[in-house]
Order: structure tokens, then sequence, then C-alpha cells
């Protein structure tokens, strides 16, 4: 096959969308921690048949606008990181052939390689070892090949052949995952896309589906990326984001020479231009230079600048049905709008200022279209994010690309992270400083959970039985036993120290009132000088959160 169209490109999309459907199963039992919200098939899933859909209804010869068609589907059905970072690959991967009717053996290539290229700069820290490890190593394999083999069949046959072989070199990349000695299932979803893709175009049928039984696997889709690294390791501390309104009278401008100027000042350097304005995104530890130098051309009409290392102080915590909103609320020039799982914790979060609860988390991602819809509805002039759960932040960050009002992400990665960053907000400041205030007060904060193992296995050290009471604290598995009691208790030993002041228990469904006040009475009686708060939160799966402060 000399040449790829739009037709026969769909017609891929259906066969890798519905490969991975067959598997999704399979990739969602690849969890590195035995919790019982391993996901990630889940969400590759509902976010590749989100593209799907797009391309089966917009499908056309020009293989541009189809693959145009299955980026948007992506975008806005995407889910969780590993769905997100999906929408990214296929995001470049359109951007590339947007004008081309039909493509050869290097535009195909090439066009994944783009795609690569995009994805790697959504992620601010990427790490090797997962779904982007994959998808670059197969692009440059697919690259390599194109440049002496003109048919697509047989580049796309090396670039699936590379897919695999490196997703089985994932382990030698984590320590997470060679801990246990398997594969990241994000990198496995991929595969299996990548595996459709290859069927299709021999026309031959799809690989058979995998019906193994995963008791003791995991992957890297609930491993932190922050976890691998130090706070001290981040070398450029801060995100900075501007816009510039080019201008007649300044000096001319040429997009090369810019980002050339810009280069030398950071890393994760992305600059985006058309004739009136530049986007710039870079990590520097000069974010005035970058403003210095945006100047020269043009007036400043946005600037975002975030410190990165406060950030990965705070982040170092823990944490399908279409998501809907908790509860309706008038229209209002500011709010805030949060995500959460259980009906009494959303009613806490409202009852300390949230103006919107998305029903979601464990389980549960909402995609990027649901998180813009809901700010849509709302009808606010300024938004504030809170995704309270470590895999929906980067669905939140890109919706807020896609929302034409001042809105960004406070990256809260659990209930009481949330809390802390509800009750640092200010309707009076700009959502800039909100953002950078909110991030600061949630850093103090310290995230317990109590849930339940769904598999045996040992991770850190810890020896974990199916069904167990396991004791995270601060993401961490600290305990696992068949006492409820005893889990709760190691979690609030774990966290509390002389300097704490408040603890607060949010009890959910798998536990009762009962059970709460006597957790509550040990605290009293072992922890006199600190206050302690009780709310029923009616959270599945987590029978309690506690926070610490």
């Amino acid at each position: 096959m000399q040449s790829l169209d739009g037709i026969k490109f769909a017609e891929m999309v259906q066969m890798g969308a519905h490969h991975l459907y067959q598997n999704a199963n399979y990739v969602d039992s690849l969890n590195v921690f035995p919790v019982p919200d391993g996901d990630t098939g889940t969400n590759m899933n509902l976010s590749m048949t989100s593209g799907a859909k797009e391309t089966e209804l917009l499908a056309s010869e020009h293989i541009g606008k189809t693959a145009q068609a299955l980026s948007k589907g992506l975008l806005m059905g995407a889910r969780g990181n590993s769905g997100v970072i999906l929408s990214q690959l296929f995001r470049g991967f359109g951007k590339f052939i947007e004008k081309e009717a039909i493509i050869d053996a290097k535009g195909f290539a090439g066009a994944f390689q783009a795609g690569v290229d995009t994805a790697y700069k959504a992620v601010m820290k990427p790490v090797e070892g997962t779904i982007l490890t994959v998808a670059r190593e197969a692009a440059k394999k697919g690259v390599e090949v194109a440049e002496t083999e003109t048919d697509i069949i047989a580049v796309m046959e090396a670039f699936t052949a590379e897919a695999k072989a490196s997703l089985d070199r994932t382990p030698d990349l984590l320590p997470v995952l060679k801990e246990v000695g398997v594969v990241d299932s994000g990198g496995q979803g991929l595969l299996f896309v990548y595996e459709g893709f290859l069927a299709s175009l021999k026309g031959e049928a799809l690989p058979k589906k995998n019906d193994a039984t995963l008791d003791d696997l995991i992957n890297a889709e609930h491993h932190r990326a922050q976890d691998f690294m130090n706070t001290a390791d981040i070398e450029f501390g801060y995100c900075t984001e501007i816009m510039v309104r080019l201008e007649e009278g300044k000096e001319p401008f040429n997009e090369e020479q810019f980002r050339n100027e810009l280069n030398p000042l950071g890393d994760s350097l992305l600059v985006i231009s058309d004739e009136e304005i530049a986007k710039v995104h870079i990590h520097s530890e000069q974010p005035g230079s970058v403003l210095s130098i945006g100047q020269k051309y043009g007036s400043l009409i946005k600037i975002k600048v975030d410190n990165m290392r406060e950030q990965h102080s705070a982040i170092v915590g823990e944490e399908h049905k279409a998501p809907a909103s908790a509860k309706k609320v008038e229209k209002q020039p500011y709010a805030i709008v949060t995500i959460a799982m259980g009906e009494g914790v959303a009613e806490l979060l409202r009852s300390i200022g949230a103006s919107y609860v998305i029903e979601g988390g464990q389980t549960m991602n909402p995609s990027t279209e649901d998180i813009v819809k809901a700010v849509q509805e709302i009808g606010a002039e300024k938004v504030l994010i809170l995704p309270n759960n470590k895999n929906i932040v980067m669905a939140a960050e890109q919706a807020v690309e896609l929302l034409e009002i001042d809105a960004a992400v406070v990256p809260t990665k659990t209930i009481p992270q949330g809390m802390a960053a509800i009750l640092a907000f200010n309707p009076e400041a700009a959502v800039e400083l909100n953002q950078q205030t909110m991030t600061e007060a949630f850093a103090n904060v310290k995230t317990g959970q109590v849930t339940y193992a769904v598999r045996d296995t040992s991770i850190d050290g810890v020896t974990i039985h199916k069904g167990d009471f396991m004791a995270l604290a601060e993401g961490k598995i600290v305990l696992s036993t068949p006492a409820l009691k005893d889990a709760a208790e190691k979690v609030i030993t774990d966290l509390v120290d002389e300097d704490t002041e408040i603890v607060t228990v949010i009890y959910g469904e798998d536990t009762t009132e009962q059970n709460a006040s006597q957790l509550v009475e040990w605290m009293e009686e072992h922890y006199p000088d600190v206050e302690v708060e009780l709310f029923n939160g009616k959270q599945a799966l987590y029978p309690y959160i506690i926070s610490v402060e």
C-alpha cells in the first residue's frame, strides 16, 4: 500500500477502537496498587470510542479531515491521564496531516512522530516507562523504516513490533513495574490500538482477545509521575505562559527567531502563532525574561506563572458513567467547579464554597467534555477547577484550553486538598492569584484513606491479601489488615504529629456511623489536643477519607 486516504484511515480507527474495547478489562486489571479503582482500560476505551464515533460521523476521503475528526472526538472524550495522552498523540498526528488528502509512508510515520512531540509537550515532567515511551520508541522506528520503505503496511508492522518491544522494556525503566515484573497499562492500551490499525491495513481479523486473569499484575497508571522525582530535581521552576498580541511598530515577528530567543531560558517550550497572536508555554527560572522578549513583538494580553516546585511539594499525595452535576446553582460571575464521589462529600464541598460539583472520581473519571459542559452550564466569567483526583488533572487542564473564559486548574489530588483549597478562595482576587494561593493552601494538608484490596500482592514490603483493608498515608500503603478499625488507626497514627491541629474524618458507604464515632473517640483519647470533625461522605470504595492539618 503506497498511499492512505481518509476512508481507509477511518476503518483503521474503528478497528483500533474495537480491539481496545475488547481488551479494556485486561488493561483495567493492570493496576499498580490493588485498590478497586484501576480504570486505565476504561478511560482509554471511552476516550478512543469518542474519537471513533466522531471519525465515523465525519469520515472523508481527505485524510486530513478524517484525522481532525478523530482528534476532536478524542479531545472532548478524553478521560484520565491515559485518555488525555492518547488524545494528544492523535492531536499532533491530525495537525501534521490536516492539509493532506492522502499520505504516503513518510507522511504516515511523520504524523505519528508529530503526535509524540505534542503528547510530550502536554506532560510537565514526562516519566519514561509509560505510554509516552511506547509511543516515542514506536514512532522513531516508524520514521527510520519509512526512509527506505514505501509500503505503509510494512511501516505499520515495524511500528507495532517496536511498540510491543518497548512495552516489554517498561519494567526496566520504572521501579514500581520492576518490583512485580509487569508492563505499563497505558502502553498496553496503546499497543492494542496499534494492533487494530495493523489488522485493518492488512485486512486480517483482530488479534485474539486477552482473557487472562491478572490477580498479581500491576501497571503505571496508578503511580504518580511526581513520585519518581524530588522537588530539588526541578531545574526550571516556573511554568510560564504568555499571549502576545503582535503589533506594527514593534520588532517584526518571526516564529522561529522567537522560539530561538526563548529556548535558552528553559525547557518544555511550546510556541503557537498566527498573524495576530503568539502563545508561549515554557518552564523557566527567568519568567521575567520571557515576558520581556514577548514585549519586543507586541502587547502582553495574558500572563500566567506557576511555581512548579510549590506545586510538586503539594502534589505528592493520593488519589462509567457520564458524570452529572450534584446540584444546579444560579449563574454567578466567579465560580469553583470541583469533582467528587459521594453525595455527602459533594454537599460538604458545596457548604464550604464549591459552586458546582461534578459526580466523579475513582472509577468515574469525567471527560474533558464533561468538565467543559459543567463550566458552560454554570455560566461564570471566571472559573477555578479542582479535580480532587490525580487522574483527572490532565483532563481538567485540557478543558481549560477549550474554554473561552478566564479559567485555571487548582491541581488538587484528593478531597482533603480540595477542601483546603476552597477555603483559601478569595472572590476578590484574580484567577491566577487564586490559583497560586489555593495551591499553596493545600500543600500543608495530609491525606489518609482506607480502602480494600482487590487482589493479593506485595508492595513496598507490605504483604496484601485480597479483601483486606489497606491504610494509605499520603498515597503510600502502610498497612494491610482484615480489621477496618486497625487500618483507620494506622492512617491516623502515621499522619498526626505534634503540629497537627485538625483531623477531619469522612466516612463512606462501607462503614457505619457507629464505627466512625468509635474512631473519633479513639482519637480524642490518644490525641486530646487535636480537634476532630466527623462527616458522612457517603462515598463508595473508601470507608474512610481522612484530612490532617
